[in-house]
């Protein structure tokens, strides 16, 4: 077994096509290979230890990462605002010294929190930094294919829903 993973893993070479061009053959050092069958099983078991390192006593106990293929959710349940951009913080320094440690890096680009709210109230300024760069607040995300807003409702999701019915329809 030991023999097949590592024949997998060594002595692996890419090329990448763009605009109809081809690049020259270069050796990979690190990873699996990009579109195969067993990349997203070596990628969970490789970062399986990641919700272990987010400690539960933040401030009452009520945060947790939950793992899906290659995207991860934080989720902090915190009712002071105070606390709350702390324990942020402190698990993005966390989830920093872990990604160092393991070689991987966080695609900032794909990063952002999202804070929940009543519909009545208005959402409050909170600074989380990542390697000195700030994360960008957002008021709803993609979670397993439903569109969650940070008041809870199907708004969001049905406008970007409809679109797509429609089309379907019609085609």
């Amino acid at each position: 077994m030991y023999t097949l993973i590592k024949s997998y893993l060594e002595n692996r070479y890419q090329r990448v096509k763009f605009n109809n061009k081809l690049s020259i053959w270069d050796k990979i050092n690190i990873g699996v290979p990009q579109g195969s069958v067993l990349g997203p099983l070596f990628f969970l078991i490789y970062i399986n230890d990641l919700p272990s390192v987010i400690p539960c006593t933040l401030s009452n106990k009520n945060s947790s990462i939950i793992l899906f293929a290659d995207d991860t959710s934080v989720i902090i349940s915190e009712p002071y605002l105070m606390y709350f951009e702390r324990n942020l913080n402190i698990v993005f320094k966390i989830i920093k010294k872990w990604f160092n440690s393991n070689l991987l890096s966080l695609n900032l680009d794909k990063t952002y929190y999202m804070q929940f709210i009543t519909k009545n109230k208005s959402l409050n300024k909170i600074i989380i930094e990542y390697d000195n760069k700030m994360i960008i607040q957002t008021n709803f995300v993609k979670f397993l294919g439903i569109t969650v807003d940070n008041t809870l409702s199907w708004k969001q999701h049905i406008d970007t829903i409809i679109p797509k019915l429609n089309k379907a329809c019609y085609n």
